[in-house]
């Protein structure tokens, strides 16, 4: 069985359903929709309601709106449901906002602290902000929860750094570019218990379908662009990154 750890159905033109159905044909059966504003947690919270397989999380995405006040009291009480085993995703993201970012800081640190008095896993989102990232993660001790760093896309160096703070490193389509070297290296190199693999879907379709949406039943082809980077079988990595999530999330299978 796969799991896809991350994507988002609710931003889709493809139906909940067809999804479902098309990943399940490639042998993905668990899906972790990510919350990426309030307005639209409702729909994410439904949908993990309707479908069995759908899990959620619930948190702020490091680019939406600045002016979003969502507390730390916010977060935790939106994620009390029992389908919602996640804070996220949240971060810092440099490539997309500019200036005065205190309000990004103040959105990540509230997240953190959120995942901590919940003790559900944070998901990471971190786009040319990698240092940033790293510092607040440590001065706010989110080593006492972990959690993802999701589309990881950085070297080997970094991915010891995050994974000494007690956080998983996710696998998107990414890896599968040709100039993606550095991150492949990561993903021969990474040890088995602490990777995962997402589709972020509808965004960072893999090779060999870049050109169409995304969906969940990709992320069997990044799983079986890592098993040969790793020299393994697809079974394999499957088991592994099946377990990883299991573990992280306290689920069963």
């Amino acid at each position: 069985m796969l799991i896809d750890s991350h994507c988002h159905f609710n931003l889709s033109k493809v139906s909940p359903q067809d999804w479902i159905e098309e990943a399940k044909k490639n042998n993905v059966h668990k899906f972790l929709n990510v919350s990426v504003d309030i307005e639209t947690f409702p729909e994410i919270l439904t949908l993990a309601e309707q479908y069995e397989e759908v899990y959620a999380s619930v948190g702020v995405h490091p680019n939406a709106n600045s002016d979003d006040q969502t507390s730390v009291e916010d977060l935790i009480q939106l994620s009390q449901h029992p389908k919602v085993i996640a804070i996220g995703e949240t971060g810092l993201d440099y490539y997309r906002s500019s200036g005065d970012l205190s309000w990004q800081f103040k959105r990540f640190r509230n997240h953190i602290q959120a995942a901590k008095e919940t003790k559900k896993p944070l998901i990471i989102h971190c786009r040319e902000a990698k240092e940033d990232v790293l510092k607040i993660l440590k001065e706010e001790n989110a080593k006492e929860i972990g959690g993802i760093m999701h589309c990881f896309v950085e070297n080997w160096d970094i991915a010891q750094q995050v994974m000494d703070l007690g956080f998983l490193i996710s696998f998107s389509g990414i890896v599968t570019f040709k100039t993606a070297t550095d991150l492949q290296e990561v993903a021969q190199k990474v040890p088995a218990n602490q990777y995962l693999i997402e589709t972020d879907a509808p965004f960072l379709t893999p090779l060999p379908f870049r050109g169409k949406p995304n969906q969940p039943a990709y992320v069997k082809q990044i799983g079986e662009f890592i098993a040969v980077l790793r020299n393994e079988s697809l079974n394999t990595v499957a088991q592994n990154t099946t377990q990883n999530f299991l573990n992280l999330f306290q689920l069963t299978a």
